[in-house]
């Protein structure tokens, strides 16, 4: 909701104070800040509050801060990935599991953790400064953290330990056809309450080696857990690709046109980093890993019952498809894009069916679905 322009003046002490601290809070949480600067960010934050702008379209308020809730909870599961998987994440095995798919999936993780951190942090300062409320679910963080050795005890946003990881993505996008047209598209591979994250020290070992293929049951299991990861990485920006896309046909302010289109050129950067690497799992010599504990299976998808274009593990540039209507020549695009299949209530839909919040309050899922559903409504004004 906009303030008033005499409510949100009276209110400016008030609000620097309120960001002051939430910046604050930020700082202690995440430690990337100390590489651009802390104080810096504190200060920054408490100048923008007290040089408030113009008011946006309610619209657009609508569309920011639900991004800025989708933004927050992207942090919340890069997080867990980055402590246990990333450059300095505290998980060795978990590293070399997914260093099995990439030798760089570390910095990768590393480096989409601090993009999505600051997107959130950008997002709720721009609401602040145009006097509209950012977004704040900390009182959500009620999840339990991983028992593995490398995750912090903090409470989470988020679970990444029994998803139901929806692979269609992959056979989407090597497809001619749309969703967004009526066209449905089969699961690459099948991963259901699989974790994403290792569970704890005995169930995968931290120190563990992982070779290609795995040796023991344990080394199995870990490499399992890491492939769901690779898969769910590029499930997560796919959506936020859709999203983003879907968002900005929304926009009225042409400077949240701007934030829009800015940050979700990212998602697809992001999207097509874990698409490559997602093809790894599922390509010799490291495709053929069963989870001995879920029966989760990462097949070979360039060979037989699989294999040619709909499988091809390396063809990750998104093939022509339909697009606007099936007499137009195939166009290469994201897809979809539409508000029923890639709006702000889908995306929360599809990362409810994936199990991400499981254990999560009634009151979480009505405050998020409120904020979807007005982002859905806005229109370009």
């Amino acid at each position: 909701m906009i303030k008033s322009v005499s409510s949100r003046n009276s209110s400016v002490q008030t609000g620097a104070n309120e960001l002051q601290a939430r910046w604050t809070k930020v700082v202690g949480r995440r430690s990337f800040l100390a590489g651009v600067g802390a104080v810096g960010a504190v200060l920054t934050a408490g100048k923008l509050a007290a040089n408030t702008g113009r008011p946006l379209p309610p619209g657009d308020v609508a569309i920011l801060r639900f991004l800025a809730a989708a933004e927050l909870i992207e942090s919340d599961l890069w997080e867990q990935y980055n402590e246990l998987g990333g450059v300095k994440g505290g998980n060795a095995a978990y590293k070399l599991a997914l260093e099995n798919l990439d030798e760089d999936m570390p910095q990768y993780i590393a480096d989409n953790t601090d993009d999505e951190l600051s997107h959130a942090a950008f997002l709720n300062a721009y609401l602040s400064f145009h006097g509209a409320n950012p977004v704040d679910l900390d009182e959500f963080r009620t999840l339990p953290s991983s028992r593995a050795t490398g995750a912090l005890p903090l409470g989470r946003l988020t679970n990444l330990m029994a998803l139901n990881v929806d692979t269609s993505w992959y056979t989407r996008y090597r497809s001619r056809f749309n969703p967004d047209l009526g066209a449905t598209f089969p699961q690459a591979v099948t991963i259901s309450n699989e974790p994403a994250i290792p569970l704890n020290d005995i169930d995968t070992p931290p120190e563990q080696p992982q070779p290609v293929p795995p040796a023991t049951p344990r080394q199995a299991r870990m490499q399992a857990i890491a492939n769901t990861a690779g898969f769910h990485f590029a499930m997560i920006e796919q959506g936020g690709s859709s999203l983003y896309n879907c968002m900005s046909l929304k926009v009225t302010d042409p400077e949240v046109l701007r934030i829009v289109v800015s940050i979700g050129g990212v998602e697809v950067n992001h999207f097509a980093v874990w698409h490559d690497k997602a093809g790894n799992a599922v390509a010799q010599p490291l495709a053929g890993v069963t989870d001995p504990e879920t029966g989760v299976t990462f097949p070979d998808l360039n060979s037989a019952p699989f294999g040619g274009e709909r499988f091809q593990t390396n063809l990750i540039m998104p093939e022509p498809c339909q697009f606007i209507d099936p007499r137009f020549p195939a166009c290469s695009v994201i897809r979809p894009d539409l508000t029923a299949n890639a709006g702000a209530v889908a995306a929360v839909n599809a990362l409810t069916t994936d199990l991400l919040f499981q254990g999560q309050t009634t009151r979480f899922f009505d405050t998020v679905m409120a904020l979807a559903t007005a982002a859905d409504a806005a229109q370009r004004g």
